[in-house]
């Protein structure tokens, strides 16, 4: 049976994206924002991509004013800066470099460089779409000048597009707060593959007037919805001229097609997965405080230098994951279970499992030393009570898991130039059903002369248990349950890079013990012998006058017959040239970029459980991937236009991605992202 659909008139949002960009210039003076002179706590590490002087395109003071949008992390003060170049700006942001999809953009992603899931509390175990979502880790906490406003949009093919609206300032001097929102949708070329993410996030940043009390907080929100149509089922049509409009390729669930008349047909199998977070990091410090004057008495300067702290951590979450197939097929369950459907819409496969967190903790902190050179010294407990549930139609399971955990860490970051960095992380959970688990991890650095390059070298190992998916799954018509043993992950890695030599080298070792995977029957299972792999990433760019030539490759090794379907080498190369024109009031760049990788055994996708799972039967070797662009910034104002998969212009067959999901057609892409400030 083939799936198809007419041909629809794309529907322009264009005209509403560039309505509200007006509605938030119109609306800046709502807010008023003190001009400190400069942002509290903060310090230059370098100067700063969005704080320049020298051009009409690079300058960004407002009203005589030079712009200061700083922003950290939840547990670091390390400083950053937004970014501002243009070199890579045509680049789809989520799925850099070594990521694959399922052939839209916004399906599920798999990483091709081994990556082991970050876990080591109890966890429900849906990762592929992690790249797409916030989380408390990466969420921002901005110190401003002036309200600062980022405005993006992409536009591509097949109704692929990408919004993002950015908004921060201080409230006072010492006080900030932030909000963001994103939003990832696509049709597709194919039938039933549409997908729609939506994330967004609010925190906020406060430092008391004496400095001793720093609080962090936040509230971030994820929605990630994706059709399915279990690939398509033969690619011998892919080279068939009667199937060049791609939605009349057929599909494996080709019965799933939604009525209703809508403008994009929907698939009646759907994966989704719905969280949020609540965050708070707040704490109070002791120490010395030191009073310092100009040469001429007529300036003073508050110096603090902490002692001892206590900080307080509570996390409030919720993730939640649906699966439904409301016209399920007896031979699409076969693999997993035996069941015979009626067919007419009376039956239905579904599966909801919710993660509820609460973890709250308490950390007593020590600093030697003044200044920005200061050591931390903390040491701590927390308790955490994870809630996890499956509900499938008829019935409900519900697990409570109470844990106990210490935490200690000795940090010393590096703030200036020169200086050498070090971490010490230790976590380990005491009681519940995560006892055992652990996390310890050792890095050390130091920057080799004036800003050469910087070197670096750490170990890290993770015991944890398996996430909850792969414990228990259940629907009305079956129930698998498994009990595996701890998996062990161990990292030994080291770096250097250079930015005066465009030069990022790393060499990673992992040893991996009771390796969790799903294997070739779409189960969960375990690898209990030590698998050794190897990998070594290089990215150099060389640069002559305006052309870049910029370099990404890498190598990966692994034990023989371990559970891995990995590529031993992957490179992308971009050819441009970039420079300033027309008195400097415009900086383009234009060129070509490649990617490949070589013939290796891949996994495949499963849509019942929305898992990678290892498969050893299908060889995949694709030509390499081509596209062109041209990028271009003056002043605030960044955008590109590009052509994606040029190779499919001059050949019929798409690049497969995975068994039964190929690449889009040749596309055309273009995008802005606007900076606005009061």
């Amino acid at each position: 049976m083939s799936g198809r659909i007419h041909k629809n008139k794309q529907v322009s949002t264009i005209k509403g994206i560039y309505a509200f960009a007006l509605l938030m210039l119109c609306s800046y003076g709502v807010f008023a924002q003190q001009q400190p002179g400069a942002p509290l706590g903060l310090q230059d590490q370098k100067k700063d991509s969005l704080q320049f002087d020298k051009t009409n395109t690079d300058d960004w003071h407002n009203d005589n004013i030079i712009v200061k949008v700083r922003y950290k992390y939840l547990n670091s003060n390390k400083v950053h800066t937004p970014d501002s170049s243009i070199h890579t700006f045509h680049r789809r942001p989520n799925i850099q470099p070594w990521y694959r999809d399922l052939g839209n953009y916004g399906t599920s992603v798999q990483n091709l460089m081994f990556t082991p899931e970050d876990r080591t509390g109890p966890s429900l175990g849906y990762n592929t779409f992690n790249v797409f979502r916030l989380n408390p880790d990466s969420l921002r906490y901005y110190n401003t000048t002036v309200p600062y406003s980022e405005f993006s949009f992409r536009l591509g093919s097949k109704l692929e597009q990408q919004v993002g609206i950015l908004h921060t300032q201080n409230i006072k001097p010492n006080w900030n707060f932030a909000f963001e929102y994103n939003r990832v949708s696509s049709q597709g070329f194919f039938l039933l593959q549409r997908t729609s993410h939506d994330m967004g996030s609010f925190s906020t940043n406060y430092e008391s007037i004496n400095h001793r009390y720093k609080l962090k907080a936040g509230i971030i929100y994820n929605k990630d919805i994706q059709d399915e149509n279990g690939g398509i089922v033969d690619t011998s049509q892919l080279t068939n001229d009667s199937y060049n409009e791609r939605s009349n390729v057929d599909i494996a669930y080709a019965n799933a097609v939604s009525g209703g008349g809508s403008a994009v047909p929907r698939s009646l199998i759907t994966n989704t997965i719905r969280d949020y977070n609540i965050v708070l990091q707040h704490g109070y410090s002791w120490g010395h405080t030191d009073t310092l004057y100009s040469e001429d008495s007529t300036q003073m300067k508050i110096e603090y230098t902490p002692r001892f702290s206590v900080t307080h951590n509570f996390r409030l979450s919720n993730q939640q994951y649906t699966y439904k197939d409301l016209v399920p097929d007896s031979l699409r369950y076969a693999p997993v279970f035996a069941q015979a459907f009626f067919g007419d819409g009376s039956d239905s496969v579904f599966t909801r499992q919710k993660q509820n967190t609460f973890d709250n903790s308490l950390l007593l902190n020590g600093f030697l030393g003044k200044g920005e050179k200061q050591i931390q010294f903390s040491a701590g407990a927390g308790v955490r009570v994870d809630r996890f549930s499956t509900r499938y139609l008829i019935n409900a399971d519900f697990t409570t898991i109470t844990s106990n955990y210490l935490v200690a860490q000795i940090r010393k970051e590096a703030l200036e130039q020169g200086d050498l960095f070090y971490i010490a992380d230790a976590k380990f959970y005491v009681t519940g059903a995560a006892s055992g688990n652990s996390l310890l991890h050792f890095a050390a650095g130091k920057e080799l002369g004036k800003g050469t390059a910087i070197i670096k070298a750490g170990i890290q190992q993770n015991i944890n248990n398996a996430p909850y998916n792969y414990s228990l799954y259940i629907n009305a018509y079956d129930t698998l349950t498994n009990n595996f043993n701890k998996e062990s992950v161990t990292k030994v890695y080291g770096s250097i890079s250079s930015n005066k030599y465009h030069l990022d080298l790393e060499v990673r070792n992992y040893l991996i013990s009771n390796y969790l995977y799903m294997n070739a029957a779409q189960l969960p299972d375990q690898y209990a012998p030590t698998i050794n792999l190897l990998q070594l990433s290089l990215q150099k760019a060389f640069k002559w006058r305006g052309v870049v030539f910029d370099n990404e490759v890498l190598y990966q090794s692994f034990t023989a017959n371990a559970p891995l379907n990995l590529p031993m080498f992957l490179g992308r190369h971009q050819l441009s040239y970039e420079r300033y024109i027309f008195k400097n009031a415009l900086k383009i760049a234009i060129g070509a970029e490649m990617r490949y990788h070589s013939p290796y055994q891949t996994a495949r996708y499963s849509a019942i459980f929305n898992r990678f799972y290892y498969d050893y039967t299908y060889v995949l070797s694709n030509d390499p991937i081509y596209a062109a662009f041209f990028n271009f910034k003056i002043k605030r104002f960044r955008s590109f236009i590009m052509v994606d998969q040029v190779q499919q212009a001059f050949r019929k067959a798409n690049v497969i991605n995975l068994p039964g999901y190929p690449a889009q057609n040749t596309m055309i892409r273009f995008g802005f992202n606007w900076v606005l400030l009061k």
